[in-house]
């Protein structure tokens, strides 16, 4: 049985490491073995699973449907595999290269300026990070850990609040002193309001009177996917917007852009979560940045 194993481990490495590198004789050499090796490797494991994972051509290599689901699966399992033995691995100090995912605005105005103190603490550890608005995959990409902001879609991977993001209207002065100070949310109907264009967006703005939430249909000329372009926008003074505090905070103490209607804001917020594989295995390298991270933006 555990010769068996041995077996079926190494057969999945090899069959990855052939689709990673697009051929029989570029993983080989990734993994230092003949071709004609690597190539009884995948017969013997097609022939055991009674399928056919690749299907060769002229150009490339292709995969069956049952060869996507193989793929996926053994890098589940190898990805969990690399993480176990690091985790016992890290148990004495942590160190060794952390992967860090995040998103463009929240990674560059609020991940990054907390690197340094966390590394002047954990000099044993090498920081990876990649900032991206795309929504990765943590066993394919080989992430650690990857920080979200807002609801979460339904996975296997455990996740950590750190924390939560408010949202505040903001305008440039220049913009104020063309157009006016809105008074009132009933105000923003004369003014020319930046919007997001992506799918979850709002479709209108929500406040808070007397107890009571009204939502309010805003309109504009502009529209963007992401915060930091909407925050630009309001800071040329193209008009007013409604934004992830954090985008804005530093515009705000440096007056570069007023925040508006404060009386009226919902308190509606958004969370902050840490993402990560392995549940109770985390190596102390996750573990302490994690901690980290809850500690400063909590």
């Amino acid at each position: 049985m555990a010769r068996d194993w041995i077996d079926r481990s190494g057969e999945m490495e090899v069959f990855s490491a052939v689709m990673e590198r697009g051929s029989f004789s570029a993983g080989a050499r990734l993994l230092g073995l003949t071709p004609s090796a690597v190539s009884r490797i995948i017969a013997r494991l097609e022939a055991r699973l009674g399928v056919r994972l690749i299907v060769r051509t002229t150009r490339a290599l292709a995969l069956t449907p049952e060869g996507e689901a193989y793929l996926r699966a053994a890098r589940r399992i190898l990805a969990d595999l690399d993480e176990s033995e690091r985790a016992v691995a890290d148990q004495a100090a942590p160190r060794g290269r952390l992967r860090v995912s995040a998103t463009l605005a929240h990674g560059r105005l609020c991940i990054v300026p907390l690197l340094r103190e966390f590394l002047d603490r954990y000099p044993d550890i090498l920081v990876d990070i990649s900032l991206t608005d795309a929504t990765i995959d943590l066993v394919e990409e080989r992430a650690d850990v990857a920080i979200r902001i807002g609801p979460l879609a339904d996975s296997n991977l455990v996740a950590r609040r750190l924390g939560d993001s408010g949202r505040t209207i903001v305008a440039a002065p220049a913009y104020l002193a063309r157009h006016g100070t809105p008074q009132s949310p009933e105000d923003l109907l004369r003014h020319n309001c930046i919007a997001f264009n992506f799918r979850r967006a709002e479709p209108a703005w929500p406040f808070r009177h007397n107890g009571r939430d009204v939502d309010l249909a805003v309109t504009g000329n502009v529209a963007a996917n992401n915060g930091e372009t909407v925050a630009q926008l309001a800071r040329e003074g193209v008009g007013i917007a409604r934004v992830g505090t954090f985008h804005v905070a530093e515009d705000i103490a440096a007056g570069r852009l007023v925040p508006l209607l404060e009386q009226w804001n919902p308190g509606d917020r958004e969370p902050i979560n840490a993402l990560f594989v392995g549940g109770t295995i985390m190596p102390a390298r996750v573990r302490v940045f994690i901690d980290y991270l809850a500690e400063k933006l909590r």
